[in-house]
């Protein structure tokens, strides 16, 4: 019965990739400063505007501050101000994750050469 129990979980944090594998891989550049920056959203379940918000905001975040730490702070205190507290951020090159999250409140994209995980649980 455990067996049962893991695989439904995988299945589950894999849903966001299986979901994202039926779309295209989206490379996109924001406004501004974000144009000059190169991001590939490799999985998200979030509004597209919400989206949008989360690179610009990472975009700012790097321009600001050179230690990742800090870098997935700034995005995590802004995206608490703006939708509610208990937002995640992971910042990095190399890291491994396995999260649950609300519906709609999760991204996983690269901007350069960084990785940015951040989501919402309840």
């Amino acid at each position: 019965m455990e067996k049962t129990s893991v695989e439904q979980k995988r299945k589950v944090a894999l849903a966001p990739a299986v979901r994202q594998a039926k779309e295209e891989r989206k490379s996109t550049s924001s406004d501004s400063s974000a144009a000059k920056k190169k991001v590939v959203i490799k999985s998200a379940d979030m509004l597209d505007d919400m989206q949008k918000e989360a690179i610009d905001i990472a975009v700012a975040a790097f321009e600001q501050h050179s230690v990742e730490k800090d870098v997935a702070e700034f995005i995590k205190k802004e995206f608490d101000t703006k939708h509610g507290p208990t937002w995640h951020c992971i910042v990095g090159r190399n890291f491994g994750s396995y999260v649950t999250h609300e519906t709609n409140h999760f991204v996983y994209f690269y901007l350069d050469h960084k990785a940015v995980l951040l989501f919402k649980s309840g």
